[in-house]
């Protein structure tokens, strides 16, 4: 990470908890522009908890996070700002979220799902939104699904339309929560071909993963977490390899 551009995502002393439970304990990260970054770490470690903080669905108790130039900072739980919630509304429109349960409204179809957020929240003209649409539509291998609705789609279908839909706010970031564990295996790989191929294209993007396969494959580094700190970031190769500490060398055992 010797990169001296300024980082698109940076993430200084990040503290999280619920309740008496701290779930983040500090996390210090930096992600430059058309990386791809693979999170992993047991269950519970802070992984989800990182990306929703990162997008404002959780507010973190303590620290400071810069994401596309846009800043939000606490210096402790219980300071109340109005400018951060402003900050907050602004910067998670520059960032882009997918879920492990799709999200998609069932009640619409799959051209409405992806023009929704850019007619409400960008007020885009619909025909620009439409558009827009059909092409992410192509370019997540649906062009010809836009009139089905989430019930008529596979689960890989789903999830590819979730990405499309995340893309049509133009989002300078890409966060991804687990998104292939709630498929079957057979259709994993055509959800990590889309985002392969947006990396391809330079998108930045921040995945929280158990496939560690793809980690390895697609990630230009890995970072393992336990117990709501980062252990260890590394390239995808030399994690697997040569692991510098014990603990993520304790946890890749389980995959080799």
């Amino acid at each position: 990470m010797d990169n001296t551009e300024t980082p698109i995502i940076s993430v200084q002393n990040l503290h999280k908890s619920f309740g008496e439970h701290e779930i983040l304990k500090g996390i210090s990260l930096d992600v430059f522009e058309g990386e791809l970054i693979s999170l992993i770490g047991p269950s519970g470690c802070g992984k989800s908890t990182l990306l929703r903080c990162l997008n404002c669905l959780e507010e973190l108790d303590s620290g400071k996070f810069t994401i596309g130039g846009i800043t939000l900072e606490k210096k402790s739980k219980h300071e109340e700002d109005e400018d951060f919630h402003e900050q907050a509304h602004l910067l998670r429109q520059n960032v882009g979220m997918v879920f492990q349960s799709f999200n998609l409204f069932p009640h619409k179809t799959v051209l409405e799902n992806i023009t929704m957020a850019p007619l409400v929240v960008k007020k885009q003209p619909r025909e620009e939104a439409v558009e827009n649409a059909h092409r992410l539509l192509k370019k997540v291998g649906l062009e010809n699904f836009a009139h089905r609705f989430p019930a008529q789609l596979s689960g890989g279908q789903k999830q590819r339309a979730a990405i499309a839909r995340s893309l049509a706010m133009n989002p300078k970031v890409m966060l991804y929560d687990e998104p292939t564990s709630a498929l079957d295996p057979e259709l994993v790989d055509e959800v990590l071909q889309v985002m392969r191929e947006l990396d391809a294209d330079g998108m930045t993007q921040l995945v929280v993963t158990h496939e560690m396969r793809f980690a390895k494959d697609a990630s230009d580094y890995i970072v393992y977490m336990e117990q709501g700190q980062i252990i260890e970031i590394s390239d995808e190769d030399e994690i697997f390899v040569n692991p510098k500490d014990e603990r993520t060398r304790r946890f890749l055992k389980k995959f080799m």
